[in-house]
């Protein structure tokens, strides 16, 4: 086991992408039941498929792109094992002239959670946290998840929540049962005011929920937004608007690979309003601060 240690050469890394899924493992498990991946694929049309961790690295390296990678334990919500955290940092050490590996852990596991997480920061070398609420069903606000939240906290590494509405489980019965309020980024308003520490992203546009997500924004300055998930050009005008001014040092490109991919969002920014003076921010120099790699 090796513990990671970014070796980014940022003179020649044009773009940090902070929001990358590993879907498939080097044992062809799936990060998703095959419902939900079939489901997902229809919604965002995606043709990439589920490429693992080392043709991500070789997709990313090919672009001069740096991407955060990580996968979501919803194991108690989903009844489905996840992707081992572990063999990501793993892989990301292999890769680190252009991975950064993210862990995910299910907050329903409680002390175990809080062991896992220790554990791969100390010994993995992980930079931070994906979260899904609407996926892992849970309250992120709920005081049960504090001593979790503390644990990272204490550990210096980001947490990452999903926000807004999501395309998993999207056009199936019910929503597959999962609840998109869950995943209201005013929720996090709680987390980043007794956590003040903490940095934590609210991934994509939050949509239908932006003026909420722009609000703890501006209120709490150890929040930031990434612009993964949806294409620049159906960005909401508010949104771009605190992107080129007040919250352009904390805004972060994402692109939700292999959903949507970064060839599209490059390609669809240049539609946007987005200044081209906001832009090395956005795209690299945001993330390099954010994760302690300049």
């Amino acid at each position: 086991m090796s513990r990671y240690e970014p070796a980014l050469d940022l003179e020649v890394i044009r773009a940090i992408d902070v929001h990358v899924h590993i879907e498939l493992d080097g044992h062809g498990h799936a990060s998703l039941p095959p419902d939900l991946s079939e489901a997902a694929a229809k919604y965002f049309s995606s043709d990439i498929g589920q490429p693992d961790l080392d043709s991500v690295a070789a997709y990313y390296r090919e672009r001069s792109m740096a991407a955060v990678v990580f996968t979501v334990d919803s194991e108690t919500a989903l009844g489905h094992s996840p992707i081992s955290s572990e063999e990501i940092a793993e892989g990301a050490s292999r890769n680190n002239d252009v991975l950064i590996p993210f862990g995910s852990v299910d907050p329903h596991k409680g002390v175990a959670a809080i062991d896992t997480a220790r554990r791969l920061v100390e010994d993995h070398g992980v930079r931070g946290f994906k979260f899904h609420p609407t996926v892992q069903n849970f309250d992120p606000s709920s005081p049960a998840w504090f001593p979790l939240y503390a644990a990272l906290q204490d550990a210096g590494v980001a947490a990452l929540f999903h926000t807004g509405q999501t395309g998993i489980g999207a056009g199936m019965p019910g929503g597959r049962g999962f609840r998109l309020a869950l995943s209201n980024p005013m929720l996090l308003d709680t987390v980043a005011a007794e956590f003040p520490e903490l940095q934590i992203i609210m991934a994509h546009p939050s949509v239908p929920w932006q003026d909420e997500a722009l609000s703890v924004a501006t209120h709490k300055h150890n929040t930031w937004i990434d612009l993964s998930g949806w294409s620049p050009k159906y960005f909401p005008s508010e949104l771009v608007r605190a992107a080129n001014s007040y919250l352009k040092n904390r805004v972060l490109f994402g692109s939700d690979f292999p959903l949507l991919t970064p060839d599209r969002w490059m390609r669809d920014v240049e539609q946007t309003a987005l200044k081209p003076e906001v832009m090395p921010g956005i795209l690299k120099q945001n993330a390099v601060r954010l994760l302690g790699l300049g």
